[in-house]
């Protein structure tokens, strides 16, 4: 069970799960907060994630 919580990505301000959001053709991988809180992408070509927080 803690090992299961490690690897479920939350959304820093409301704690709800983030909704899979992904682009199979650019092979961006984008998750987002259902309310709109926040946004994670992943970029290929960078290689690393970008953090978006939305007011």
């Amino acid at each position: 069970m803690i090992l299961k919580n490690l690897f479920i990505e939350k959304c820093p301000k409301c704690k709800d799960m983030l909704v899979n959001k992904s682009n199979t053709l650019t092979a961006q991988v984008i998750k987002s907060c259902p309310k709109g809180h926040y946004e994670k992408e992943f970029h290929p070509a960078l290689e690393s994630y970008v953090e978006i927080y939305l007011t």
